[in-house]
């Protein structure tokens, strides 16, 4: 009786995995026998494809073969032969007042200009360029920090950051151009990492984590985690419907990104420019020169003072430029 259970068991199993594995479209009568006898003539309708040679009786040529180019981007017969007749089908059923349905797990977009998906690829790359800007634009201000002794704890976290929202949004742009197994892994696998890299950098400035220790264990399983996703994304056979909805989401994401750089410089302003954080990056080692110089008394302000004798130019230039940002910053309306 166990045995007879367990071979329902797995039967069932296997007619589950069968039912997610494939699309409706793909199970259609119509468009299975439209790419079979494509496949015979190289013709879907009155289209036929000019890389695809065949004989007269139907057969394939034998001297014939596929450019590179259209191997490596799935761009050969069988693959035109798939997408022209779901465009066959999909005019059919709209005929009929049916729906459009999905074949091979995607939904039945119409190539413009080659581009598989171009909504997506125009949101992906508009993303691409901000995240460009918003790099370029941490770096000048970076570059143009007076006090190169004041350092950003989060400067290194933030340009590696930048790299893979580049990389991401690069690969995304590749991937809705023309969607084949390489381009899809790719774009997963950098989405996935910039996820994982984003919320550690998230907490870790949340936070205010500076110490070396701690982020390195604070970030150990949450990069554990990123990695184990990444390689199991890329052992399973991914299904996630790309519907116009997607390429709106990449839209929403445009002025998120502008903002949130805009929010990395000004953190990075902060953390540089403030008077209070330079006294919390320099308090300890001002207070060891104001001992010795015994210049500011212990109900002073925190104005900075000229410290008489050569030996001390150097501290002196240094205190008035303090002086100066903290005026600047005053002057702002900062307190």
């Amino acid at each position: 009786m166990a045995d007879r259970y367990l071979a329902i068991f797995f039967v069932s199993l296997s007619c589950l995995y069968r039912s997610f594995d494939a699309s409706a479209g793909d199970v259609d009568p119509l468009y299975r026998a439209c790419i079979s006898q494509c496949e015979k003539t190289g013709c879907v309708g009155e289209t036929c494809f000019t890389h695809c040679e065949y004989s007269v009786d139907g057969s394939s040529s034998d001297n014939q073969k596929e450019p590179l180019y259209r191997q490596l981007t799935q761009r050969d017969c069988p693959n035109d032969c798939k997408y022209h007749c779901m465009l066959q089908r999909e005019k059919e059923r709209a005929a009929l007042g049916f729906g459009p349905v999905k074949y091979h797990g995607k939904w039945p977009f119409k190539r413009v200009f080659g581009l598989q998906e171009p909504v997506s690829v125009a949101f992906s790359a508009l993303n691409l360029a901000m995240h460009i800007q918003g790099w370029l634009s941490f770096f000048k201000l970076r570059s143009k920090t007076t006090n190169k002794r004041i350092s950003y704890d989060y400067a290194g976290l933030w340009n590696i950051y930048a790299l893979l929202s580049v990389n991401s949004w690069f690969w995304s742009v590749v991937s809705h151009s023309r969607d084949v197994e390489l381009t899809e892994k790719l774009d997963y696998s950098s989405a996935v990492a910039l996820l994982g890299f984003s919320l550690i950098i998230s907490i870790l400035r949340c936070f205010s984590i500076k110490d070396e220790a701690t982020r390195v264990l604070m970030s150990a399983p949450l990069l554990a985690f990123t990695t184990t996703h990444i390689l199991y994304l890329n052992n399973y056979q991914m299904d996630y419907g790309i519907i116009d909805a997607h390429s709106l989401w990449h839209a929403t994401t445009v002025p998120l990104a502008y903002i949130w750089w805009s929010f990395i410089q000004d953190d990075a302003k902060y953390q540089t420019i403030n008077p209070r954080m330079i006294r919390e990056q320099f308090g300890a080692k001002r207070e060891r020169f104001e001992a010795k110089t015994n210049k500011i008394g212990k109900g002073s302000s925190w104005a900075p003072q000229a410290v008489p004798g050569a030996t001390c130019d150097a501290e002196n230039s240094r205190l008035k430029n303090w002086g100066a940002m903290e005026g600047a910053w005053r002057r702002a309306g900062h307190r």
